[in-house]
Formats: structure tokens, sequence, C-alpha cells
């Protein structure tokens, strides 16, 4: 007797989606109800993630803040703000990407996360990741960049590099927290926010040809 069952190969795309998106709601319940670090007494939501799950262009950040832990969103804040502001300039709509944090809990006082908290949910942003399948990744801040390219350098030295992980393309970009609290208000060139300006046009760019054409740029240079 033949088996009835399909392997992944065999499903049809509609399959594979239905496939896809049981997964994923799977992996949001589990990190609804997760208690693997010391963050979960302290938390009043997890924040697990915002905007199309099947974009192309997923954003990283560090970890929710007040605002994210009261509304259950990412990056809704002042440095939310920001970043959606930054997101309009350029015609970015995040309901056509999505953006989601290392750590899915808000840290006391808004610290950095620590190695334990990452690593107890390196699990559902990895999932998050293989999901969605971007094509391209921005980290925002140190954290995420560290975290993921798994290097020492500050976020000042390889902001703004393309960056080959696993066949996605990696920019690390500063997170806005750091344009609120520590940059010049001004944009005069070579500032944080006149290098995040350029920063932002790199991505779009990069992110039209592969909406128009299914890939990056021929002159993407990674670092």
């Amino acid at each position: 007797m033949t088996s009835s069952k399909k392997t992944l190969l065999e499903l049809t795309p509609e399959e594979k989606l239905r496939s896809r998106d049981v997964l994923w709601g799977h992996t949001l319940n589990s990190a609804l109800a997760c208690n693997g670090c010391p963050l979960a007494p302290t938390r009043n939501q997890v924040v697990f993630g915002d905007g199309d799950p099947h974009s192309k262009l997923l954003f990283i950040g560090e970890a929710p803040g007040a605002d994210e832990d009261k509304q259950g969103i990412p990056f809704v804040g002042k440095a939310g703000q920001l970043l959606t502001k930054i997101f309009d300039q350029v015609e970015i709509k995040r309901s056509d990407i999505y953006i989601t944090n290392i750590v899915k809990c808000r840290p006391p006082e808004n610290r950095v996360p620590t190695a334990q908290e990452m690593i107890a949910c390196n699990h559902f942003l990895q999932t998050q990741i293989l999901l969605i399948d971007p094509a391209l990744i921005i980290l925002l801040g140190n954290a995420p960049t560290q975290w993921i390219l798994k290097t020492n350098e500050r976020i000042s030295k390889i902001r703004g590099k393309w960056f080959d992980w696993h066949g996605i393309a990696v920019m690390p970009m500063f997170h806005p927290s750091y344009l609120l609290r520590f940059a010049s208000p001004t944009q005069k060139e070579g500032s944080p926010k006149h290098l995040t300006w350029i920063d932002i046009q790199e991505i779009k760019r990069q992110w039209d040809s592969i909406k128009k054409s299914g890939k990056t740029t021929d002159d993407i240079n990674f670092g």
C-alpha cells in the first residue's frame, strides 16, 4: 500500500503556503506562552512582530520597550515613530515589510538583553527568518548586529555595509533610539542621521530591484 502523504517537494505552492502559515501560527502561540527566561514574569505582552510575514524585507531590532510591552507591537514608541518617519521618506510602508526583535519580551529598564535571554528567544527568531525567507535583513543597532553576524564590531564601524548571511543580504543600520538619544540633531554630511538617510535609500533601491526582478541589483557589494 502506498502512502497518500506528500513530501514537501510534492506540495503545490498553495499547499506550501498553508503549511507555512500553520507553522507560523504554532510558533506565535509558542512564543505567547513562553516562560523560557527571566523576562517572562515581568512582561505585560510578548511582542512577536508586526507587518507582512511574506515580505522579502525584514527589520530586526533589539527588544521591546515600555510602549511595545503595553501594545504588543514592535517599534511603536518614540524610536518606532522615528523609524516610521524614515520609512515614509523613501515610501516604505510598514504593512509591506516585517519588523521583529531578537528578544520578544521587554528587559527591565530597557537594558540590553543578556546572552541567556537572546539564547532563549533565538529559536523563535530563527523560525521567523526561515518562514519569512527574506531577501534582505536590516539589523537595527549593536545587539542584533553582533548576535546575527557573530561579530564584536560596533555598529558605527559596519553600518551601511552588506553582508552575505546564509545567502541573505544583511545590512546593519543605526537603531532609531540612538538617533534620538545621542546623535546630532543636524543632518550634516557624515552625521548619524545623514548616514541613516544614505542607508535607507540603499535599502529601498535593493528592495525595489527585488520586487521588480526577484533579485538584488548586480552592483551590491558585500563587506
